[in-house]
């Protein structure tokens, strides 16, 4: 492991140069990996698994749109892509990573199919954390462990493609073997970590469900159209709003923040949009703090938990979701953001 100081903070991380991917695959030989939900995750961790010469059995429910997907990616019916209880009954190490609301769901077949000494892994701690909630309370005999890339599935998997790789945190929540640390660590590099930082399962769930409605999804969503109506009430056109709130930002100063943070980005602006951005930054950031205060709780308590399983097991949950997708789509903003993005170089090329 290699110590790195983050500011004052020594922090412990795994690379692929500490842990190398030779190692990874010693750990794991004698290991059956199941993966358990082709959605979100299920692919791009399968997929990084395959490509490093690890075989992988899907276990997904038959017949769905999911199902139909890892087909078309290679898994075979009846061999390496199998129903939830035939995989699950077939792997040592159990890489759950359905949907929060679909480990619930099916949490009484994988418990079941547990046997003495495998692995139960997770990419995401809610189902551990909220155990009250969820019911999923592992038995005393297995493993449970958990890498989480900080990142969606599809930018694990294009990381991984273009030869870098997306960081994820790991956690022990508990080890029965005494092989916990070596399997996690192994199944983070074969997944294609960039690298490796440890944490604990409730960590990574307050700190990834306060980031996904705050910096991340929530509050970049309500941010960005708060500014588009302004400059929309303002007489700007839809075009001039947009570019002015995303396209600048997606396109261009994100990604010199990326390269080499924040500094860097204002030190590559003007010198007006410099002394603007430093001098709201902190009025901005005094505006937002109680509302992240009052998030973290919300997260904290469980509150938002119990919103997100209440919301997502109900059976029109698919059909409202996709009812408030096409409502954001079809706002202006976005219908704007549409012909923004056709208009790029790239995009007119292939037409």
């Amino acid at each position: 492991m290699a110590k790195i100081d983050f500011g004052g903070v020594i922090e412990e991380v795994v690379t692929a140069e500490e842990f190398p991917l030779e190692k990874a695959k010693e750990v794991l030989k004698n290991e059956k990996i199941v993966i358990l939900g082709y959605g979100v995750q299920g692919p791009a961790q399968a997929l990084n698994l395959r490509d490093n010469g690890f075989e992988v059995i899907i276990g997904q429910r038959e017949n769905s749109p999911n199902w139909e997907r890892a087909i078309k990616d290679g898994f075979v019916p009846g061999k390496t892509l199998l129903s939830i209880r035939e995989a699950a009954e077939l792997g040592t190490i159990i890489m759950n990573l359905l949907s929060d609301a679909g480990q619930m769901a099916t949490w009484p077949v994988v418990k079941e199919c547990l046997h003495e000494g495998d692995a139960l892994y997770f990419s995401h701690g809610f189902s551990i954390v909220y155990r009250e909630l969820t019911g999923v309370v592992p038995p005393e005999y297995v493993d449970v462990i958990m890498v989480a890339p900080k990142g969606s599935g599809t930018s694990v998997r294009q990381n991984f493609l273009e030869g870098s790789g997306i960081n994820a945190s790991y956690a022990i929540f508990q080890d029965y073997t005494g092989r916990a640390k070596e399997r996690v660590l192994a199944l983070g590099i074969a997944i294609g970590s960039g690298y490796l930082f440890p944490t604990t399962f409730e960590k990574e769930t307050f700190s990834d469900l306060t980031g996904e409605r705050g910096v991340l999804m929530g509050c970049l969503a309500g941010v960005m159209e708060a500014q588009y109506r302004v400059l929309r009430e303002h007489g700007h056109s839809p075009s001039e709003a947009f570019n002015e709130t995303v396209e600048e930002l997606t396109q261009s100063l994100i990604r010199l923040v990326g390269e080499k943070g924040m500094d860097w980005m204002f030190s590559n602006c003007s010198t007006t949009a410099q002394r603007g951005a430093l001098d709201w930054a902190p009025r901005f950031r005094d505006v937002v703090l109680p509302l992240f205060e009052e998030l973290y709780e919300s997260v904290r308590t469980g509150k938002e938990a119990k919103r997100v399983l209440e919301a997502n097991s109900a059976p029109d949950y698919r059909e409202k979701l996709q009812k408030e997708l096409e409502q954001m789509r079809n706002s202006e903003m976005w219908r704007a953001g549409a012909m923004v993005r056709a208009l790029r170089p790239e995009n007119r090329k292939k037409k």
